[in-house]
């Protein structure tokens, strides 16, 4: 379906942010492993999140939706595999790797695969960290990629693994080493990306009682570069049990980035409620970037306040903390004024589409002047009317639609905003920009 711009009033007002899709999938995962009844509240239902509820599920864990939270019967670590069939995760890439760790706590085998853009995504970097720990998994297509073979076993022990591919492979390991036969202990390398989101899963595992202790050291006295450089992480998991609880999942900042380069780009005030201060999440940084574009941002305790002329300009940013950032990022500079540097995001390459590259192919399209990097982009400010293709990928709809504030532009496969933000027309709605999808 296409998704353009139906109506534009006077953009501004209250919304409510979206409740986190990472923590969502997190949420879920750790009650259905944890001991007792948990209450789930503010939980995102998306098509990614119904893709972990499905799955665990399947495991064994009694999920049931009430109308005013999710309740989790959880398995208490205990594992098995109901389903006769391999486990569909449709295009959830974070199931995908969550779930390669935690499903080897099974009692029998698992089989996870998804659509044709899941079983594209590189998992061998998480199969191959699962071997000293007595984890065997099998790549059914043999291309280390889905659908992926999971025998049961879990020993624990000591491993390591690369930072900067993704860090849902380090959580897939802290969150199941818990339930491990012997604990483990992690080494991540050097250099760890995107730490805020490992960061936000030793969170929620304290919140559902797993303790993990943190350290690093250097690899080498005489290093020539700088230490940050050579520094090794190590997470020591001990076993234990998870304990159910009730939780609330908070807002989502990299959703939320959309309402707020709403503001930005139009000019104009809103408040975007449940974002709060203290949180872990790197797509926090949207705030920071804003700001530095020329926005004036509000932080509250559980809001953002955010005002604009909708005069913005050109900054240097670095995202290799926030790489779901990425593309509205790109939009934003391509609405701004002067030439905006993106760095740090090559980890980009590998999510639901190579990103780096589909953004740069989108806007051109759009006549947008730009270089691609291998680990970025730098793009000019200034784009045409055009027609651009999502690709599939749910971010780079909701974040292209936003050029149709100053230009006309019409998005195919368009829908594809359901995989995070199931409500994205009507929030932006809510901020007086009126979206709709039309048949091709």
């Amino acid at each position: 379906m296409i998704l353009k711009v139906k109506n534009i009033s006077e953009i501004g007002g209250v919304v409510k942010a979206p409740p986190s899709k990472s923590y969502s999938h997190r949420a879920v995962i750790l009650a259905s492993l944890a001991k007792g009844t948990s209450k789930l509240h503010d939980m995102l239902f998306s098509e990614d999140t119904l893709a972990s509820i499905r799955v665990c599920k399947a495991l064994g864990a009694k999920i049931t939706q009430n109308e005013d939270c999710l309740e989790v019967v959880g398995t208490g670590g205990k594992l098995h595999n109901s389903s006769a069939e391999p486990i569909d995760l449709a295009n959830s890439g974070t199931t995908l790797r969550l779930m390669t760790s935690v499903s080897a706590l099974s009692d029998n085998e698992v089989i996870l695969t998804g659509d044709e853009s899941l079983q594209t995504r590189p998992m061998g970097l998480l199969m191959d960290a699962l071997v000293p720990l007595g984890v065997e998994t099998e790549s059914l297509n043999g291309n280390d990629k889905a659908p992926i073979l999971i025998k049961p076993g879990y020993e624990g022990g000591e491993t390591n693994i690369m930072g900067n591919v993704s860090s849902q492979f380090i959580s897939s390991i802290l969150i199941s080493s818990p339930l491990s036969k012997n604990g483990t202990k992690l080494y991540v390398l050097p250099e760890f990306k995107s730490r805020p989101y490992v960061n936000m899963t030793l969170d929620i595992m304290r919140k559902f009682g797993v303790k993990t202790l943190k350290g690093y050291y250097l690899k080498h006295d005489n290093c020539e570069k700088e230490h940050q450089g050579c520094k090794i992480d190590e997470f020591v998991v001990r076993k234990q049990d998870y304990v159910a609880c009730d939780y609330t999942v908070e807002g989502d900042y990299s959703s939320a980035s959309y309402l707020l380069a709403l503001i930005a780009i139009n000019g104009g005030k809103a408040r975007i409620k449940n974002l709060f201060r203290d949180s872990k999440q790197g797509d926090k940084c949207i705030l920071d970037i804003l700001q530095k574009m020329g926005a004036t941002i509000i932080r509250g305790e559980d809001y953002v306040e955010i005002a604009s002329s909708g005069n913005l300009k050109a900054v240097d940013v670095d995202l290799s903390n926030a790489p779901d950032l990425l593309i509205t990022v790109a939009v934003l500079a391509a609405m701004a004024e002067g030439t905006t540097n993106i760095t740090g995001v090559a980890h980009a390459r590998v999510k639901e589409t190579d990103r780096i590259d589909t953004t740069c192919r989108e806007l051109e399209k759009l006549h947008c002047k730009l270089v691609e990097r291998q680990d970025g982009m730098s793009i000019t400010g200034g784009v045409k009317s055009g027609i651009v293709d999502s690709h599939a990928d749910h971010r780079l709809a909701m974040a292209f639609s936003l050029i149709g504030l100053k230009h006309d532009i019409e998005i195919t496969n368009g829908e594809v905003f359901d995989v995070s933000f199931p409500n994205f027309i009507e929030a932006m709605a809510e901020l007086g920009f009126e979206l709709e999808l039309k048949n091709e």
